[in-house]
């Protein structure tokens, strides 16, 4: 069955747009397992413009399901990781102007410091996927760097309606070439209730990491719905 991950980033942006100590991070996370939910995301940036240590830190004292942590592959990052032990560090990349991670991670000019790492993670008992783009020489660096999954962005294949074919066919091809490399494959990147539909088809990809769009939907229905209704969704569209 496929899994979906959410991710709770923008409960944490909300609570920031005031300095407040409220929406809770983990309480959102309970609601979300209370939903379906098999794993929690969360990204913690170098400028700290939303998750914190804290909730890090808690999220891995109360979730039941996996913890999976978003993070550029940074000396800070990795002590912390090694720090909090979550079950899985996705890399991604990182500049300070983005809104939202833009793009995947590029394993051939990032090579070495990935490599350094993943190697000190997986010392630590902690899984690796990386997040990258559909394309076989990126896969093949992450089979090579010894990764256990990979997560493709899916970015375009939302945004871009008019070659959205296009696209799919490429996440196809690349989750099927993964998949054969025995790496695990995952989907995620401005999925929503609609665009994923077509993605529950391809039975290589074994889950979704899902966030803003479950956030915002949770406002006209309520967190431990709007999950439901996600993981309904994938339940459903693989048959």
């Amino acid at each position: 069955m496929k899994k979906l991950s959410v991710n709770l980033d923008h409960i944490a942006t909300l609570r920031e747009a005031r300095k407040e100590n409220f929406p809770d991070p983990v309480q959102a996370a309970i609601l979300c397992e209370i939903g379906g939910a098999d794993g929690i995301t969360v990204h913690l940036r170098q400028d700290r413009r939303h998750i914190k240590e804290r909730d890090l830190e808690l999220l891995r004292r109360t979730i039941k399901t996996e913890l999976n942590l978003e993070m550029a592959p940074t000396k800070e990052m990795l002590n912390i990781a090694l720090t909090y032990k979550p079950d899985w560090v996705t890399l991604v990349p990182e500049s300070p102007e983005e809104v939202t991670t833009q793009g995947g991670l590029d394993l051939l000019k990032t090579y070495s410091v990935v490599k350094e790492v993943i190697d000190r993670l997986k010392d630590g008992g902690i899984k690796v996927s990386l997040f990258i783009e559909a394309d076989k020489t990126q896969i093949e660096k992450a089979k090579e760097l010894k990764a256990m999954a990979i997560e493709i962005n899916t970015d375009l294949y939302t945004k871009d309606i008019k070659n959205r074919d296009k696209y799919l066919k490429e996440i196809k091809e690349a989750s099927e070439y993964a998949s054969s490399l025995s790496l695990l494959v995952r989907a995620g990147h401005g999925l929503n209730y609609h665009n994923i539909i077509p993605l529950l088809k391809i039975k290589e990809i074994e889950e979704f990491a899902i966030g803003f769009s479950i956030i915002a939907r949770a406002v006209y229905v309520g967190l431990k719905e709007a999950v439901y209704e996600m993981k309904r969704l994938i339940i459903e569209g693989e048959k």
